[in-house]
Formats: structure tokens, C-alpha cells, sequence
């Protein structure tokens, strides 16, 4: 049996505006990340991606605050603690994040080695220098990376080059979990394929446990992740092997997120592309039912009249709507062929 790494039970956080008004951000998110595993989220922008990963953390600055729900890190249970123990015993050590603009994440006054050596000695203090040149050396190297870098500054270096140091200094002090919010987005396609190798030989090589890869692009994740999880509203919709998700898209959600991207994989390059329509809710006032409901094209009155619950199927994989796994599937093929597809 797999180890459970990362567990969250009904995770609910919220924003209070200057206003005091309640924007449900992250509504009560469950998800499991296992040993030697990663997890993909995707969805659009303000579907509350980086607020879910902002909130894994445990680590909560106004106007984001913790509602309810549990966060496991390899067996400790970090909710409610203390924002002063989260940063000295969890952050960098269990959990690791790599924020949206890590590039610019870097003093360009500093040398790299200054940054991990700020890190290291934050949470292990009785660590020589010299020791942690050689840890710093050691893992740049086996990264791809060029020691040299480390007594460079950021201004030095190119993007591609500055994101990849960003996410080996996020994981010197080996993390149990890594969280990489968008880390390709800002970047062209060789630095992109770049980062995503140097994600893989961090899991390969030990330095990290479990990852949860976070991006728009739902078909990147089929390249990097072995399971995705789509978010739309502050809720999760789907929960599939990436392969289900990418090649088989159950809820209409997912459905129109694969319809609106080109993707290059074979099957999947044809496809004519369509935008969903509308936008979505007001997370200060979010709708009664089904939140997609009014952007769906098979929604039906029930669809308004009350919340919806994840349905959960036998082989796994779990979406959020009241029409049932052959309903949908009728739905696709009708709308397959009335387009000629």
C-alpha cells in the first residue's frame, strides 16, 4: 500500500475583503498525494489554484484565512498551528513552494549561495559554511546545474536559468512535498522542457517525495503528473489518472478546458477548438447549485436547485455533476456528431 505523503480533509479558506465580506477561495477541498507521486491542478485563472497551494502550507497572511478542514503532512497534522512553528518546522522542510514570477523571486543585490545559505541556517543553524557550499555544490551539479551559478547574481542569469536555481533552492533541505505553482508559464518552450526534466530528476533522485504541479495548461500536465485534479469556483470538479483526464475529460468543465487549448498529442491535434462560454461566479455570492451550471451547455433546471456533491466510480476517478458517467457520455457523442466529429 502506497504511504500517504500529503492528506486534506475539507480544507476551506477564505479571503475577507476590506469590506468584510467572505470569498470562498478553496471550499472544501479534499485531495491525497502519495510516496514517489504527483499531482496536477489545473484550471483558469481565479478558479483558486494558488489559493489552494497558498493554504497547503498552512501558513496564512491577511487577507487569507483558515476556515476548516485538516492538512497531514506525513502524518502531522498542521492545521491551526501557530504561524511562527509552520515556518520554523514545516515550510522548506515538509512543504516547499515555488510561487507564480519566481523568477523575479531573487534579491538581484545577492549571490545565489547567499540565498541557500539563508535557508539552511534558518532551520539548521549548527551547519557550517563550508558544509553548506558543498551541499549547495552537490545539488546544482547532480541538477544540471553549473556550480558557478552559485557565486553569480540573478541578474546574471537567464530566465530559464533563474527559475530552474529558484526550484533547487526550494529544495535543499529535501521537502516532502513540493509545490510548483506555474513554473513553465513565463517560459519558452527549451526552458520549459528544462524545468519539467529538472522536476522529474528531483523526484528520481530523492530530493523531494511528492510534487503538486499547478498550471492552466490541463494538457501539460499529462507530461509531468500521474494524477489531475480540476478546480473550477474554489471547488474540485474532476479527480483522474492524467491520462483519463487529458484523453478522456468527464465533467463538461474539463470537457471544455481540453476544447479551448491545442494540444500537440496524437488524437488530440485535430480538434477544433471552442471557448466556454461566460465567466465564472462570484465567489462573495456563488450560486446555490452547480457553479458551472451556467456556462454549461447540458445543464438542466436541477442543476441550480441545490449543491453538488463529488460522485465517486469504482475505478477511481470522481467528478462533480448530477448527470450520471453514460449521460455525459450520450451528451458527447450527440454534440460529436452534430459537428461531424
Amino acid at each position: 500500500m502506497e504511504k500517504v505523503i500529503l492528506d486534506v480533509k475539507e480544507l476551506t479558506t477564505k479571503y475577507i475583503t476590506r469590506f468584510r465580506e467572505d470569498v470562498y477561495a478553496v471550499d472544501h477541498v479534499s485531495l491525497q498525494v502519495a510516496e514517489g507521486k504527483s499531482l496536477g491542478i489545473a484550471g483558469e485563472s481565479g478558479c483558486g489554484k494558488s489559493t489552494l497551494a497558498l493554504s497547503l502550507m498552512g501558513y496564512y497572511f491577511p487577507p487569507l484565512h483558515y476556515t476548516s478542514g485538516e492538512i497531514t503532512i506525513d502524518g502531522r497534522n498542521i492545521s491551526g498551528m501557530k504561524p511562527d512553528d509552520v515556518r520554523k518546522a514545516i515550510l522548506g522542510k515538509e512543504i516547499a513552494y515555488i510561487p507564480q514570477a519566481a523568477m523575479n523571486a531573487l534579491n538581484p543585490t545577492q549571490k545565489i549561495i547567499h540565498f541557500i545559505e539563508d535557508v539552511i541556517e534558518a532551520h539548521k543553524p549548527y551547519i557550517s559554511k563550508a558544509e553548506i557550499h558543498q551541499m549547495a555544490k552537490d545539488l546544482f551539479e547532480r541538477l544540471g546545474l553549473p556550480a558557478e551559478v552559485l557565486q553569480k547574481y540573478p541578474v546574471e542569469l537567464s530566465g530559464g536559468m533563474k527559475q530552474r536555481t529558484v526550484i533547487a533552492i526550494s529544495v535543499i533541505l529535501s521537502p516532502q512535498v513540493l509545490i510548483a505553482d506555474e513554473p513553465s508559464s513565463a517560459l519558452d518552450v527549451t526552458s520549459q522542457k528544462m524545468v519539467i526534466k529538472m522536476l522529474r530528476d528531483l523526484m528520481d533522485n530523492g530530493y523531494i517525495k511528492s510534487m503538486i504541479f499547478i498550471t492552466h495548461e490541463l494538457p501539460l500536465l499529462y507530461n509531468v503528473t500521474d494524477d489531475i485534479m480540476v478546480m473550477y469556483a474554489g471547488q474540485i470538479v474532476e479527480k483522474a489518472s492524467s491520462k483519463e483526464a487529458v484523453f478522456d475529460p468527464l465533467h463538461p468543465y474539463s470537457k471544455g478546458l481540453m476544447g479551448s487549448i491545442i494540444v500537440p498529442e496524437e488524437g488530440l491535434r485535430d480538434v477544433k477548438l471552442a471557448a466556454i462560454p461566460g465567466v465564472p461566479p462570484n465567489l462573495k455570492n456563488p450560486p446555490a447549485g452547480c457553479r458551472f451550471a451556467a456556462r454549461c451547455k447540458y445543464a438542466r433546471a436541477e442543476c441550480t436547485a441545490a449543491s453538488v456533491p463529488l460522485r465517486e466510480l469504482d475505478n477511481g476517478r470522481s467528478y462533480r455533476c448530477i448527470l450520471s458517467e453514460d449521460e455525459l457520455r450520450e451528451a458527447y457523442a450527440r454534440e460529436d456528431r452534430k459537428h461531424g466529429r
